[in-house]
């Protein structure tokens, strides 16, 4: 037997989603060692090899996620659940009370004796999605009884997203419209969803009622001055302005791997803005085709939510395909100033170990259910 069929033997499930993964580790790995290229000189005395290596550890640290994440039934995803959401809550206190600050951000926290920093709102999020979507699989039908809606489902969005809120508003949001949609998709009555929507915006403005007074606990001001700075400057900042530049110059082939300049302008052109990289690069041709693997990855985890033959299974790969795809299409966004600077990651693709990590982790998720369902029905594949 060939490798390459070994390998399509190995890797069951939906094996369009392995070829999602495959394709934006390779994006990841060529635009990052490129997007690096400044910032290797000005830290590291011109070794551009030091970065690619730690992101290739990360790159294929993250594939041996997804691999044994696939592995792992996605049953036991459930049983953590509880256990991965009341461990994520003290940790994002702690965040916010003695976090590592980076950017003017306290979103990390440093791991004892290895000294790796962790973004503690990427393991919240996951926990969340796991955790919501147990709880509205947990009741087959339609939940319109408020002791089924409130505490198990509306209470712990409202924690998780609200800690995460004051260091990362955006992914604070995204999370609570990723939940928002899985209530919807997940037959909740609609007035819980409502007035999860409401006590949200309750909440919301607790935060920016405590920015005023404790500004070193709420990004209030960073909030404020990017939302002003997208309605007041319609081409945009300096960051924004230097994308465009970017995007302009790759035209619909790009100038070629390695040959970027605007690495050498733009504020973190290896993670928030590394989609602007990739179509100077790559040109428009590059940027669509990043833009259709995430599109096709959504359509892909739609079917597999449609195929799925237990609720729990269906509600995971839904909440975290959304999650995946809204902050994809997030960070896109960004580079082309449809909405204000965020400083989200493109997932699987933009530098960053825990980004990378927790993004690899859900696509093993995805991958687990889609293996069960190949399992449990070769007919219908």
């Amino acid at each position: 037997m060939s490798i390459g069929n070994r390998i399509y033997a190995e890797l069951r499930g939906d094996r369009t989603v392995w070829v999602i993964v495959a394709l934006l580790a390779i994006f990841s790995i060529l635009t990052v060692y490129s997007a690096t290229g400044s910032m290797a000189f000005r830290e590291r005395g011109g070794n551009t090899e030091f970065y690619l290596i730690k992101h290739g550890i990360f790159v294929v640290g993250g594939l041996l996620l997804t691999y044994l994440c696939y592995l792992l039934h996605y049953m036991q995803y459930s049983r953590l659940a509880p256990v991965l959401l009341v461990l994520s809550i003290p940790l994002l206190v702690y965040t916010i009370a003695m976090g590592v600050e980076i950017n003017d951000a306290r979103r990390w926290i440093t791991l004892p004796v290895i000294g790796f920093t962790i973004q503690t709102s990427d393991f919240a999020k996951l926990a969340l999605i796991i955790y919501v979507a147990r709880a509205i699989s947990s009741k087959q039908e339609y939940i319109k009884d408020f002791n089924s809606a409130f505490l198990p489902i509306i209470v712990p969005v409202l924690i998780i997203c609200g800690l995460i809120a004051p260091a990362d508003l955006s992914t604070s949001l995204i999370l609570f419209a990723t939940c928002l949609g899985m209530m919807f998709l997940g037959r909740v009555d609609i007035k819980y969803i409502l007035l999860l929507v409401f006590l949200g915006v309750v909440v919301f403005a607790l935060l920016i009622i405590i920015g005023m007074f404790f500004p070193e606990t709420v990004r209030l001001e960073t909030w404020i001055a990017r939302t002003q700075d997208f309605i007041a400057n319609t081409e945009g900042g300096f960051q924004i302005k230097q994308a465009k530049i970017a995007i302009a110059d790759g035209s619909w082939l790009g100038i070629g791997p390695g040959n970027s300049t605007q690495r050498n302008y733009l504020p973190a052109p290896y993670s928030d803005f590394i989609y602007a990289i990739i179509c100077e690069e790559y040109g428009l041709v590059g940027g669509f085709t990043i833009l259709a693997l995430y599109v096709l990855l959504f359509y892909r985890c739609v079917s597999i939510v449609t195929r799925s033959p237990k609720a729990f299974g269906a509600m995971l790969v839904l909440g975290l395909g959304l999650m995946l795809t809204v902050q994809a299409l997030a960070n896109i966004a960004v580079s082309v100033h449809l909405v204000p600077v965020t400083g989200l990651t493109l997932p699987m693709v933009s530098m960053g170990g825990t980004s990378i990590i927790f993004s690899s982790i859900a696509f093993g998720m995805i991958l687990s259910v889609s293996r069960y369902i190949e399992k449990t029905a070769p007919e219908s594949q």
